[in-house]
């Protein structure tokens, strides 16, 4: 792998504009992509309200096939509610990183090439292979190739990722990948600890295990050094 981390860049252009410093450094995208995402946005709502009627439906079918009476007063609205719900815990497939990411321009800043780790990053998911959650913490590190971004963005492109039914090995690739493809930094370091309602609540039912995976790009898979500064500071710590 070579010493930056190779993706596909959007290619919605910017332009940067700074006037006293890092702190005014201000990213603007071209209009075109905010029209596009206020469109992404109507459009995701207008189909999740023409598919609530299939999911309540869908809801209140396995109610009955539970032997529970649907009629009851506390399960008149649960088809619902639970239709609505699974919308919002699947979100994420409405979403893209595209236009997502601030970034500065650190030649107009001054250079900053040392690591940037962001940990503890709440994550909730749902496990596709039973549709029950799974929660833990990530933490990201990347060292920056004359760009850097908004430290909320990272926790932006965990929501993105994690409201879709997944796994957590594939869910810490996306967010290496998206991670990578939006800032071409030197390297990318994502690590997930996370415990599984379907090894807690269901099978097994060990409720301490935790699973803990990680997705190391460019220098943090080339450099033990570098990826073990890493796991000290974001991990071991």
């Amino acid at each position: 792998m070579n010493s930056h981390c190779n993706g596909k860049v959007g290619e919605t252009a910017v332009e940067f504009h700074c006037d006293n410093g890092f702190s005014d450094l201000i990213i603007d995208t071209k209009k075109s992509a905010v029209v596009h995402r206020k469109h992404e946005t109507s459009r995701k709502e207008v189909e999740d309200e023409s598919r609530l009627p299939a999911l309540e439906a869908a809801y209140t079918s396995i109610l009955r096939h539970l032997g529970e009476d649907k009629d009851r007063e506390g399960l008149l609205r649960t088809p619902l509610r639970a239709a609505k719900a699974i919308q919002f815990l699947t979100k994420g497939y409405h979403e893209t990183i595209d236009g997502e990411f601030d970034l500065w321009d650190l030649n107009r800043t001054g250079d900053h090439d040392e690591m940037v780790i962001v940990k503890d990053i709440d994550l909730f998911s749902l496990c596709e292979h039973h549709l029950v959650p799974f929660f833990g913490k990530v933490h990201i590190g990347y060292i920056p190739n004359k760009k850097v971004v908004g430290l909320s963005k990272l926790a932006r492109i965990v929501e993105i990722f994690s409201r879709r039914l997944q796994v957590q090995e594939r869910l810490t690739k996306q967010i290496a990948m998206g991670i990578c493809e939006a800032l071409q930094p030197k390297g990318v370091a994502v690590v997930i600890e996370a415990a599984h309602m379907c090894m807690v609540m269901r099978g097994v039912q060990k409720m301490n295990s935790r699973t803990v995976t990680s997705t190391m790009l460019g220098v943090y898979l080339e450099d033990p050094k570098t990826r073990e500064e890493f796991l000290a500071l974001a991990v071991h710590a």
